[in-house]
């Protein structure tokens, strides 16, 4: 049903080549590639939208069940932080201001302006670019077996930060920490002293040191050279100095103590495990606390390591769990999306057509999920549907499947041993060593200048294509629907569309912007009807009657609909997801007349479509084009019939008497014996004899 496509890619200019060819940095090996694959274009442009996408944002990582999720999760990861690096070294030569650690010999100064310093947030705090981003796992099969999924979901992100961060400075701030104000005025400094938080460990402290003093004078004062009253009386105010101060700091260090054995994984834990916990009052509100406590401390850490913070939870293994469970992680999410300054990034590897199928028939989501695609889309704000296997990935997966074990183990070995990917010579071709090394560090100079070109001109495109969202002289806005979750899902979709033409068409000799932010539109509000004709044009080419280049996708709509009619009631929930219908026929008909040839570039760059839609009409119609056959004649009742033909034959001929007195009834088998004739088509349709 679906055919593969090779992808061209613009690339810097090297020896040999031509200047759209060159090399890249495969993630994976840490050395140059120079065949990439279809996938590693895919993360590429995924990875760079989620370096600059405004948090938080659930990405819906759309695939069939058991597609190479794993790997492509790797490959965003690692150029995610390769980004970040990128990012940082960037801000470190713009800025004289270095991040500070939080580990080592910057653990003890951490734990100070965590007692001591308020921090603000600033305006040179806003505009720093740099990022890091902190990636945990969430596998819900692990989970599946326990009732409250959702809640391993939340403690699992607790852990993760608390053992990346260490479980002392959370419990620090847990109890001492402070909530980052914004800044008053144009006030550049991001630190305050806490002045009350100094004068009370001054005045413990002073009055610690006092009724040591005074214990130490009434010990003295036992003597016989001074009175029994006057070392009683210092005995007791001292003895009062010291318990209060005393207490105080006991106090403190035990609060300390208690947040750094329990944790919040098992603080939510216990509230889980207690009898009717979902009937307390005020029990997702205890959650959400400590949820905000998270977010506060990471916001703490982000102006005390001058950089931006971004955690990234990927959650894997949705669609094998019960639906109960799947509906208690998706409340989960959006739980901790409700802060809308939590620097979260969560990315939900899921099949849209299982997780839909379980939100509508969850129990607890009757007349909230009644159509599981639209409460995704409520929930889902940057979708991304992973592309067919193209050939080059499908080769890449080959040669690693032929691969023997030892050799996969061998080659996971020495990839970290490899400097610079770099293997050294012997003795006698150090000069040969020395020569590849050379012609090395050029070809990747060559690449990254070619490549930071190819990243401007993207960057161009990019906002050439935002401002036809909204250029009020343009009518592209009028399709935009007024869902705000629908806006964000279309201007985060835009950027890896552009990308991707980018990597496809080097010359820009494809569709324009205009057309690539149109076509984001398009599939973002009518992802059924256009599904129908992309499928419509795959049958036909499939079948070899593929339409011409320059024909009309609403011709293509037109010829077809009559039998997406008939279909109506098969996908019920999927034509749901479409707008108006009537824009849409002023969207392909007048505004945007997209071609056949235009939609088959534009549909290797579309990730904002589900694909699991296409093949169920796919599927659908592959059914009903297996026709039952016509059920064979019966001997039996033919006979008779014939007999009593022939039986009118001879008596016309010998009785013409007859033949007139029973013409009336001779009329019908005439016509009886002529439908059943055989058509001869090659003689204009006419009957042809029956001996």
């Amino acid at each position: 049903m679906h055919k593969h496509y090779t992808v061209r890619f613009a690339k810097g200019a090297l020896p040999l080549r031509t200047p759209t060819e060159g090399y890249f940095l495969d993630p994976e090996l840490g050395q140059q590639k120079d065949i990439l694959t279809e996938d590693d274009v895919y993360c590429s442009c995924l990875a760079k939208t989620l370096c600059h996408v405004p948090v938080p944002v659930t990405v819906g990582f759309y695939a069939p069940f058991g597609c190479r999720l794993h790997m492509m999760l790797d490959k965003i990861t690692a150029l995610m932080q390769q980004e970040a690096a990128q990012r940082e070294a960037e801000e470190l030569r713009r800025v004289r201001w270095q991040p500070r650690p939080v580990r080592g010999w910057g653990f003890p100064r951490l734990l100070w302006y965590l007692v001591f310093l308020q921090p603000v947030i600033t305006e040179l705090h806003l505009r720093r670019k740099n990022v890091k981003f902190l990636f945990i796992r969430f596998s819900a099969w692990q989970y599946a077996g326990t009732d409250k999924l959702w809640a391993g979901l939340v403690t699992t992100l607790c852990e993760g930060i608390r053992h990346h961060y260490g479980a002392l400075p959370f419990s620090v701030y847990s109890v001492l920490g402070n909530k980052p104000a914004a800044t008053p005025g144009f006030c550049q400094r991001e630190w305050h002293c806490r002045r009350r938080v100094c004068l009370a460990l001054l005045a413990l402290l002073a009055a610690l040191s006092l009724g040591v003093g005074l214990l130490y004078l009434s010990v003295g004062a036992r003597a016989p050279s001074h009175g029994a009253a006057g070392g009683s009386l210092l005995r007791v105010f001292g003895g009062a100095a010291t318990t209060l101060s005393g207490s105080g700091l006991l106090m403190a260090v035990y609060s300390v103590g208690k947040h750094l054995f329990v944790s919040q994984r098992k603080k939510i834990e216990r509230l889980v495990s207690r009898e009717k916990f979902g009937s307390q009052l005020g029990f997702m509100c205890e959650v959400k606390k400590e949820v905000e406590l998270l977010t506060d401390f990471l916001c703490f850490l982000e102006i005390y390591q001058r950089r931006r913070l971004r955690v990234v939870l990927e959650v894997t293994g949705l669609d094998t769990c019960y639906p109960e469970r799947v509906v208690g992680v998706l409340n989960a999410i959006n739980t901790l999306l409700s802060d809308s300054h939590a620097p979260f990034i969560f990315i939900l590897v899921v099949d849209p057509s299982i997780l839909a199928a379980c939100l509508e028939s969850a129990g607890s989501m009757k007349g909230t999920a009644d159509n599981g695609y639209l409460f995704l889309n409520r929930t889902v704000t940057l979708p991304f549907s992973v592309p067919i296997m193209g050939r080059r990935t499908k080769l890449q997966f080959l040669h690693d499947a032929v691969q023997s074990r030892d050799d996969l183990l061998y080659r996971e070995m020495t990839r970290k041993l490899r400097p610079g990917g770099a293997g050294g010579g012997g003795g006698g071709r150090g000069g040969r060593g020395e020569g590849a090394q050379l012609l090395a560090v050029e070809t990747q100079a060559a690449s990254e200048r070619a490549q930071s070109r190819i990243d401007a001109q993207a960057a161009r495109r990019i906002q050439e294509a935002l401002f036809c969202l909204h250029d009020e002289r343009d009518c592209l806005y009028e399709y935009v629907p007024d869902n705000v979750v629908s806006m964000r899902r279309i201007v985060n979709t835009v950027p890896i569309t552009v990308r991707l033409l980018q990597q496809q068409d080097g010359d820009f000799a494809g569709p324009t912007p205009r057309q690539a932010v149109a076509w984001v539109v398009l599939a973002n509000q009518w992802p059924c009807r256009l599904s129908w004709v992309l499928q419509c044009l795959e049958d036909r080419q499939q079948a070899g009657g593929a339409p011409e280049a320059r024909a009309r996708l609403w011709n293509v709509f037109c010829d077809n609909s009559r039998e997406l009619h008939s279909m109506t009631k098969a996908l019920q929930n999927v034509l749901d997801l479409d707008g108006d219908p009537e824009l849409f026929e002023r969207f392909l008909g007048s505004d945007f007349p997209f071609t056949v040839a235009e939609a088959q570039t534009l549909l290797r760059c579309t990730v904002n479509l589900d694909h699991s839609i296409r093949r169920r009409m796919g599927l659908i119609r592959a059914v009903s084009a297996l026709k039952p056959p016509s059920p064979p004649k019966s001997p039996a009742h033919d006979g008779p019939r014939d007999a009593g033909g022939a039986n009118h034959a001879p008596g016309a001929n010998h009785a013409p008497g007859a033949f007139q007195s029973g013409q009336g009834s001779g009329h019908v088998p005439a016509h009886a014996g002529e439908a059943h004739q055989p058509w001869d088509q090659g003689h204009g349709g006419k009957p042809r004899p029956v001996a």
